[in-house]
């Protein structure tokens, strides 16, 4: 009966030793990092680069359209407040991130070979074409890379999924190479799996969301090109029109 309560003593203090406490998620990613094979690291390695890739041109597209927002805003009351058409020429340069700059250099540039800067315009519709091609090739400009964005955002998921499956591939492997269907068999190759499905997902996200945001900053700059476009052909044509009026000398065709 004596030996019998050290034993149960022994015991009750073996079941009252705290177990050890589960990994943190960031070690076992860490973990099922170490773990993975070739293939797994390939795909991160392609996933991580792309994700590199696509922030970069997002905080970049970012910083660049938010100058040509805030220097269009400028643009448009300088040339608003003007009362001549060479004054807007001269200070144009200090606005040049905004897409308006391009369309008014153009169409002032094929006003000065029609009329050498003094007098109404000779052919509206040689400015009309100017003014176009000016709107097309600043919008040509805020669109570079963002076609990297797009593609990335569509390819990152199937990038993915080729890990995936080599993941599942593995976990096979594993199973058959154990003979039992045990969790340590498959556990590896399941782990693969979902780790560059998950990166494809993260990396993709991100992008779609980036790319569609910025078209449709795009879209609004086109639309704004044009509107610009129009109230400076207008300007001109009024002052032509109006007596005395010399589209050289007023932009809004308020003063002589």
């Amino acid at each position: 009966m004596t030996h019998l309560i050290p034993v149960t003593a022994f015991l009750f203090f073996q079941d009252a030793t705290p177990a050890a406490p589960p990994p943190a998620p960031g070690n076992a990613i860490v973990d099922m990092l170490h773990n993975s094979g070739p293939v797994a690291i390939v795909v991160l390695l392609v996933l991580l680069f792309g994700s590199l890739f696509s922030w970069a041109i997002i905080f970049a597209k970012w910083g660049a359209f938010r100058r040509a927002r805030t220097q269009s805003k400028r643009f448009l009351r300088a040339f608003r407040k003007a009362t001549r058409l060479q004054e807007i020429a001269t200070v144009s340069e200090q606005f040049k991130p905004s897409p308006l700059v391009n369309v008014f250099d153009e169409v002032y540039e094929t006003y000065r070979r029609q009329t050498g800067g003094y007098g109404p315009p000779r052919n509206i519709t040689a400015l009309e074409r100017a003014a176009q091609t000016a709107s097309s090739e600043s919008l040509t400009v805020l669109e570079q890379r963002l076609t990297w964005l797009a593609s990335i955002g569509a390819i990152a998921p199937f990038v993915g999924l080729f890990g995936t499956v080599m993941g599942i591939v593995d976990a096979f492997i594993g199973l058959g190479t154990e003979g039992t269907a045990t969790l340590r068999a498959v556990a590896p190759g399941v782990a693969e799996a979902l780790i560059t499905t998950a990166a494809g997902l993260v990396v993709a996200i991100p992008a779609v969301i980036a790319y569609n945001q910025l078209t449709a900053s795009c879209r609004d700059f086109g639309a704004r090109n044009d509107d610009f476009a129009r109230e400076l052909l207008n300007s001109m044509e009024e002052a032509a029109l109006g007596p005395n009026q010399d589209p050289g000398e007023s932009p809004r065709g308020l003063h002589h």
